[in-house]
């Protein structure tokens, strides 16, 4: 059958959480995501999405939000993209893809990013043939919650 890509709706968030529990198995996590459907749903305005879906199966999806980089100014950052293995090299990915700089384009963004785990070759693979700068110069600089928390108490002062 044929893969069809639409926006992404709130009755798609428990196969969209499904999929990122998936992802995160994959990326061999350390830890399994904190987020849940409920979350999504209090949070739904900070970010969008697409699925893929054959025969009303979602297969594949990409999550994504509007940034602001000072360099460039608007962007889009796409936070994951999967596709189910059953799927993979059926080209559902590059279709994701698609939509995402299309997207970009229409919403007149400055630069499209997103990040890849430095040992998925198969990821790395797929995006340097469509043409993506792989950075390896830039580290994340990440604070979870908790650490967010941690850091105001240690630094009440302001300084």
């Amino acid at each position: 059958m044929a893969i069809r890509v639409r926006k992404g709706a709130e009755k798609d968030f428990p196969a969209i959480m499904e999929m990122i529990n998936e992802l995160a198995a994959f990326e061999k996590a350390p830890h399994p995501p904190t987020n849940s459907v409920g979350q999504m749903h209090q949070e739904k305005e900070c970010f969008e999405f697409f699925v893929a879906e054959e025969d009303g199966r979602i297969v594949g999806s990409a999550i994504y939000f509007f940034a602001y980089y000072t360099w460039v100014g608007k962007s889009l950052y796409l936070d994951d993209i999967y596709v189910k293995p059953d799927f993979r090299g059926r080209g559902v990915g590059s279709l994701l893809l698609r939509n995402i700089f299309e997207l970009a384009k229409q919403e007149n963004c400055k630069r499209l990013r997103w990040q890849v785990l430095d040992w998925n070759e198969n990821a790395i693979s797929f995006y340097k043939k469509r043409g993506a700068a792989i950075s390896r110069e830039w580290l994340n600089c990440d604070f979870d919650e908790e650490g967010i928390g941690n850091f105001l108490k240690r630094n009440l002062s302001g300084t």
